[in-house]
């Protein structure tokens, strides 16, 4: 998503970066043939929100790096090119997992995202950060294969904030959307692991207490077809898997944010109609269509999106994004991490 420029911009990137201070987490960068990534890569050390992990040469990168005016300072390496480093991963990684053979991963980690993944999937870092260079679909796709999916997901999603001008919510001007970005069309159990993607990105990176609406053009059963029962299943499954989650619908837009709208047209008890902050889009045309309208005609500013649904946290890269747009998604990719790393202690305690 576009930014636009202004105040309320820099005060959303500002606020990210100041909390990933308090929680700096290590942050590999594959793509380290750009001079852009290099130059995030400085700021995110220079701000203090990571420990950015190169991808490659230490020698090849410095020199790339000085010719780019790019200091270095406080960067570490992982020389994926170096036949020693690549049997040492193998082997590590395959007395700890079994999906792939040791041969397949010291040949996969010639390439350096699979080689940063398998070092996210041995927590030697703490998130991925890729997608200058990389496709969506490649960064996807790999993070599929290596570092899995969430439980509970089926499939990757991203999910969008947005500040809208004029609107007062729960959280104020602003909301969450998803999926925006990436699965054109979900069955329930896509829809599903959306909504409990969506909840738990929220929580751990805005601390909202996430109320899920899953946006239909019916409220409560006032029309049916077939793709609303979509809808309903994947509320059920939410609800079996994840009851933590206050997820409700199927509701139009309108009984879903607006409370007068809510109390004339839901039939039931509601933690989330009228009072959502989280909107949950039937499929990928809603969502696309839904994202520009509000930037258009409402004048909103979007953040985004975040890449979410893999089991560790991964970001992508717009191709045409700026230092500061990819310095922002870094700061949420590592409180992203940080939430990550509090849950696993409290779990192995």
């Amino acid at each position: 998503m576009n930014n636009k420029e202004g105040a309320i911009v820099n005060t959303f990137i500002e606020t990210m970066t100041e909390r990933a201070k308090q929680c700096p987490k290590k942050v590999a960068f594959p793509e380290t043939g750009n001079a852009d990534i290099l130059r995030t890569a400085q700021r995110t050390k220079e701000l203090g929100i990571g420990f950015p992990v190169l991808m490659g040469n230490q020698e090849e990168i410095e020199a790339f790096a000085k010719e780019n005016g790019i200091a270095t300072d406080g960067f570490t390496y992982y020389d994926y090119t170096a036949e020693e480093n690549r049997l040492a991963l193998a082997e590590e990684y395959t007395a700890k997992h079994e999906d792939f053979s040791a041969k397949a991963v010291a040949r996969k980690s010639k390439d350096p995202l699979r080689a940063a993944l398998f070092l996210l999937k041995l927590h030697h870092v703490d998130c991925v950060a890729a997608g200058k260079e990389y496709s969506t679909g490649d960064v996807i796709f790999e993070s599929i294969a290596i570092v899995g999916m969430q439980e509970g997901v089926e499939s990757v999603s991203s999910l969008g904030i947005a500040d809208i001008p004029g609107f007062d919510g729960p959280q104020g001007a602003m909301l969450a959307l998803a999926d925006c970005a990436i699965t054109a069309q979900p069955d329930a159990k896509d829809l599903a692991g959306i909504a409990i993607s969506s909840a738990d990105t929220v929580s751990t990176l805005l601390g909202w207490d996430p109320r899920v609406a899953m946006l239909a053009f019916s409220t409560c059963g006032s029309s049916e077809h077939e793709s609303i029962e979509v809808i309903r299943e994947a509320i059920g499954i939410v609800r079996g898997s994840r009851p933590d989650i206050k997820i409700d619908g199927e509701f139009q837009l309108d009984s879903a944010i607006i409370p007068q709208v809510a109390e004339r047209k839901v039939k039931w008890e509601s933690d989330v109609a009228g009072k959502a902050n989280v909107l949950i889009f039937p499929n990928l045309h809603a969502g696309n269509i839904g994202v520009k309208l509000i930037q258009i005609f409402g004048h909103a500013n979007a953040y985004g999106p975040v890449l979410q649904g893999f089991a560790q946290p991964v970001c992508d890269f717009s191709r045409s994004a700026p230092v500061d747009e990819m310095l922002g998604n870094v700061a949420m990719l590592v409180l992203r991490a940080a939430a990550e790393n509090l849950a696993e202690n409290a779990d192995n305690n």
